[in-house]
């Protein structure tokens, strides 16, 4: 359906709006989907974003720096994730000891179960939106993205 059609718009879109209302109302459709995966282990996207940071860690633990720069929304209040997942023992947070100033995180073994059974659902719901589209439209797709979100 064309984004006209979906805002229901009478007046004609130039194609650099068109562009921006239809990235952030896929972003949007992508979300709630992505939210309908997540929301039977009570996760949030963000939660699970710092999950699989500290997967790919690999054992070894993230300072609180570290996680921010990796996270895909950069505004996202990083201790408050890390307070929710403590609650939800999904990872450990403890003071480094070579400088008390640094906050290390790791994942618990609950955290990466958590992990491991969600995987196969996250793959199914990209696969489904991949599903649409040829492998050479997602990289023409990939590639355009990067190109459009690079502001030089």
């Amino acid at each position: 359906m064309r984004i006209e059609e979906i805002i229901k718009s009478t007046v004609s879109i130039d194609d650099a709006k068109k562009v921006v209302l239809n990235i952030m109302y896929t972003q949007n459709v992508i979300a709630e989907k992505f939210n309908d995966v997540l929301k039977p282990y009570d996760l949030s996207g963000e939660q699970y974003n710092v999950l699989r940071i500290l997967r790919g860690q690999k054992g070894n633990p993230a300072n609180m720096c570290v996680i921010q720069e990796r996270m895909i929304a950069k505004n996202s209040n990083t201790t408050r994730l890390i307070d929710k997942l403590l609650l939800k023992d999904l990872v450990t947070r403890e003071v480094c000891p070579e400088n008390r100033r640094k906050i290390e995180v790791l994942i618990t073994q609950k955290g990466l179960d958590l992990l491991t059974e969600l995987d196969p659902k996250v793959l199914d719901n990209e696969k489904l939106f991949a599903n649409n589209l040829s492998p050479e439209e997602l990289v023409q797709l990939n590639t355009l993205l990067e190109k459009y979100r690079n502001l030089n």
